[in-house]
């Protein structure tokens, strides 16, 4: 369906209207157009749509509207998954709401000081934007009452339930009053959300954003065949060529973030890392420095993925590709936004990249498309021009050129001719360049070629240890989440990449397994699935975490609570 709308057609406000026009928005995305109308109107609204469609602006729009500026207490709850995506969503609505100067929001979540946000929440604030748990906290110290909040967002509302924040969900919505207007967002509509819309919404309208209309589709994905070792070299060469004003790099660790920032700065690239251990002030400072173009490389974890909401970025490089397919929709999200086109290269260093690489086809009915490096010959003829625009640009410089002019009349009453002080001077400053393009090989060996190499007895034997190794991690793996997860007690053998940690809490708390994996993963952001085994005692709890996440996890949670109990985590030493 073809959408001719425009905002003006969607009965919004003229301060609405003012600030979108200054956003760039041109016109209304489909779940816009369709979603705006029936929230106005008051009406529950379940909207299926995934990341890119711009479901934030859907019911951000209305509900600036909605709100009264003048009564100044919560009248409009949105609760979010993850920490990145909540302070994604708030920023969202002061973008939306800069001209209705009496509107203001704030954004709750664990990792930051409760204290600074009771006193945000004492002075009066008309929306609140938070995760489950931090929500639930606030309602129990009593500094955050919805009496008056008369809408309630779930906004990704199947991975709050999978991140295990059923309980906290039901208990805000048991706070609210009766007479309230109910709005879900989901990617799908299993049957826990189904359950959730029956129990808590009143015949609410279902938009379905069909995945043809994603933007996706505005996004083109390649790929390039490269040696593992040359995919920086290859990633620069990308850069340069192309001259990309903001692009993000995505990496599966920590680690691999910073060695990437560090290789790209000593480059001369403005980057910075974005992930899971910077403090929420540090991760604002880096994407307050990429917005203003103060880098212009931004290297993130999936962790970070969801806090990335900067309309002009051109390209996202898949240094790693990912572990998982709904990543991938993520990570190549974050360009192609408001209208814009995009490019998503992925660097595929073997068979099994090239088996993701097919996985990540079916999964968005995209093709993404083999390219080869740029050529020597093309990355030269593209820094000559370079080299022509510089000059160009230093000789219109209105400056004093006294002593470059007597070095010139020095070298030429050396018996140089201009020309060959003109080469020389070219010389110097390509030479060096020039050469260290020639001496890259970035050829990757076609599968066929590989399999000929390794000849047929060699890959038999490789596939047979792989299956023979794929069989005792998918028992592990099982064995973990059949009877680890659900355990109230009994020992259990931690794998070798998992951490066990302490918990203060216990059956006596009345902790249960989804309640431990929901704090965890909403405020340390990782994936609730990566969470492995855990035990509940009496007094204290065991959960077993990522090793690379552990200490992070540690962090994360000092302070914070669960059902209102204060956690300490701590490495088991058992």
């Amino acid at each position: 369906m073809e959408n001719n709308t425009k905002f003006s057609n969607l009965g919004i406000s003229k301060e609405i209207l003012q600030a979108v026009e200054e956003m760039g928005y041109t016109q209304p995305s489909p779940i816009q157009e369709q979603a705006i109308p029936y929230i106005l109107e008051g009406q529950d609204v379940i909207g299926q749509a995934q990341t890119g469609t711009g479901k934030t602006a859907a019911f951000a729009i209305p509900i600036i509207d909605l709100v009264d500026p003048d009564f100044h207490k919560p009248q409009a709850i949105i609760l979010c998954p993850t920490r990145e995506l909540a302070v994604q969503v708030e920023g969202e609505f002061q973008k939306l709401a800069k001209h209705h100067r009496k509107i203001s929001s704030v954004a709750i979540y664990g990792g930051e000081s409760i204290d600074k946000q009771i006193r945000i929440l004492r002075k009066g604030v008309q929306i609140v934007v938070g995760t489950p748990g931090r929500v639930q906290d606030h309602i129990n110290r009593g500094t955050l009452k919805l009496d008056d909040a008369g809408i309630i967002v779930l906004d990704e509302a199947d991975e709050m339930l999978d991140m295990g924040f059923r309980d906290d969900i039901e208990a805000i919505l048991q706070e609210m009053p009766e007479e309230r207007q109910t709005v879900f967002f989901s990617a799908t509509m299993a049957k826990p959300i189904m359950d959730l819309t029956r129990k808590y919404q009143n015949e609410p309208h279902i938009i379905k954003i069909a995945k043809k209309e994603l933007t996706v589709d505005r996004i083109e994905q390649i790929y390039y065949e490269v040696k593992p070792t040359l995919k920086m070299e290859l990633m620069v060469r990308l850069m340069t060529v192309n001259n990309y004003n903001l692009s993000v790099v995505f990496c599966n660790t920590k680690r691999m973030t910073d060695e990437v920032t560090e290789s790209l700065g000593s480059r001369g690239i403005l980057a910075e890392a974005l992930h899971g251990d910077l403090s929420q002030a540090q991760r604002d400072k880096v994407m307050g420095k990429f917005r203003k173009g103060l880098c212009t490389v931004l290297v993130a974890t999936d962790v970070a993925a969801r806090g990335i909401d900067v309309d002009n970025v051109e390209a996202v490089f898949n240094f790693d590709l990912p572990l998982d397919e709904e990543y991938y929709v993520h990570r190549i999200g974050r360009t192609g936004r408001a209208g814009k086109s995009g490019v998503a290269i992925n660097f595929v260093t073997g068979r099994r990249d090239m088996q993701k690489i097919k996985d990540l086809e079916r999964f968005t009915k995209a093709s993404i498309t083999r390219m080869d490096p740029p050529s020597v010959s093309e990355l030269i003829e593209m820094k000559k021009k370079q080299l022509v625009k510089d000059v160009h640009r230093i000789l219109a410089k209105d400056e004093d050129n006294q002593v470059f002019e007597e070095t010139l009349g020095q070298l030429l009453t050396e018996g140089l001719t201009p020309e060959q002080v003109a080469l020389g001077l070219i010389k110097m400053t390509m030479g060096e360049a020039v050469q260290e393009l020639r001496d890259q090989d970035f050829s990757l060996p076609s599968y066929q070629d590989r399999r000929r190499e390794r000849g047929e007895r060699s890959e038999r034997s490789e596939r047979g240890g792989r299956f023979e190794r794929g069989g005792r991690d998918g028992g592990r793996r099982g064995e973990r989440r059949d009877g680890g997860r659900e355990r109230r007690g009994g020992g259990r053998t931690t794998e070798a990449n998992m951490t066990r940690l302490f918990l203060n809490l216990g059956k006596k708390d009345r902790i249960r397994p989804n309640d431990i994996v929901g704090a965890i993963a909403g405020e340390a952001g990782i994936p609730g699935k990566s969470i492995g085994g855990i035990d509940i005692y009496d007094n204290f709890s065991f959960v077993d975490v990522p090793k690379k996440d552990a200490d992070h996890v540690i962090r994360t949670m000092k302070h914070n609570t669960i059902k209102g109990k204060t956690v300490n985590m701590e490495i088991s030493k058992g």
